[in-house]
């Protein structure tokens, strides 16, 4: 019985300290804009600007969060810990998508309420603050947006500014509306349209977090592809405990038992088919188990509750 174990880092690599940096000054930033938003809201007594402020900072919180799960996947594996904090950048976006829910959620309801009795609002401030918020939110998401299709804690942030810009463009376009028509009810119906646009928007992350926070096989590998290469394999007669995860961004496992019989060198048929596994599928952290045959070579034995960790 053979083991073999891999790791491919490679063009897979991540820079953990220019995330960590880029967390940092998009939530720093967001965090000086809400403040001004804060104090022209009760300056002006405009209740637009202090929800809007109150989501943003909802919204800090969240990228507190992506910026605390970059730096906990710098942490080594020791201890308990055998495959370090890297899982934080799973969960964090998990976090990130339930708050987006839950505010389109709570801006709904109260756009609805609104509906009735429209507020009076004054429309320059909230021009002039949303139209500074749009560029603050857009420019905080060029900064992570390099990655963030294949890095989940990127990708709540991501959809975290652009929602906020969407807001801020939501209110300029509210307040010209208002100082220009004199519709107050602008304020509501613009809300309540964001409000379906962020829940829409947040829905695929929260599936996709929730997948990978539950071990789900990502949707960039196709399992039944994996499989098949596997048992292409010289040699190879049977696959079983097969299992594929994500560890963190960028990172996925894969653990899998072979039945070969051959004698030949099994360390170069490890190393070449994890060194595929990594270039074909992306799977960048293997571990194969070779087995001769026998009572454990058979396919059925993926039908148990096991997993090799």
């Amino acid at each position: 019985m053979g083991h073999g174990h891999h790791h491919g880092h490679g063009a897979h690599a991540h820079p953990q300290a220019s995330t960590t940096r880029t967390f940092a000054w998009v939530t720093l930033i967001n965090l000086a804009y809400t403040a001004i938003e804060a104090g022209y809201g009760f300056h002006t007594n405009s209740l637009a600007l202090l929800s809007d402020a109150l989501h943003n900072l909802g919204d800090v919180l969240g990228l507190a969060l992506a910026w605390g799960a970059a730096v906990l996947a710098g942490r080594r594996p020791r201890g308990r810990h055998t495959y370090g904090w890297r899982r934080a950048t799973l969960l964090s976006p998990l976090a990130n998508a339930v708050l987006l829910v839950v505010f389109s959620g709570a801006l709904g309801w109260e756009a609805v309420r609104r509906f009735s009795a429209p507020p009076e609002i004054p429309a320059t401030p909230v021009i002039v603050v949303a139209s500074l918020g749009i560029l603050v939110n857009l420019g905080a998401a060029w900064l992570v947006k390099d990655g963030h299709a294949h890095d989940l804690n990127k990708r709540g942030a991501f959809l975290h500014l652009m929602a906020d810009a969407a807001v801020s463009l939501a209110a300029v376009l509210a307040g010209v509306g208002m100082a220009t028509l004199g519709w107050a009810w602008l304020d509501p119906a613009t809300a309540l349209l964001i409000a379906v646009v962020v829940a829409v928007g947040s829905w695929g992350l929260l599936r996709a977090s929730f997948d990978a926070a539950m071990d789900a096989v990502p949707a960039s590998v196709d399992p039944d592809d994996v499989r098949r290469f596997l048992h292409e394999q010289p040699g190879v007669s049977a696959v079983h405990h097969l299992h594929i995860w994500s560890l963190g961004a960028n990172e996925i496992a894969l653990t899998a038992h072979l039945v070969r019989a051959r004698e030949d060198d099994h360390d170069a048929f490890i190393d070449a088919t994890v060194h595929t596994l990594d270039h074909r599928f992306g799977i960048n952290h293997a571990t194969l188990q070779i087995e001769r045959g026998g009572a454990c070579g058979h396919d059925l034995h993926d039908a148990a509750p096991h997993h090799s960790r």
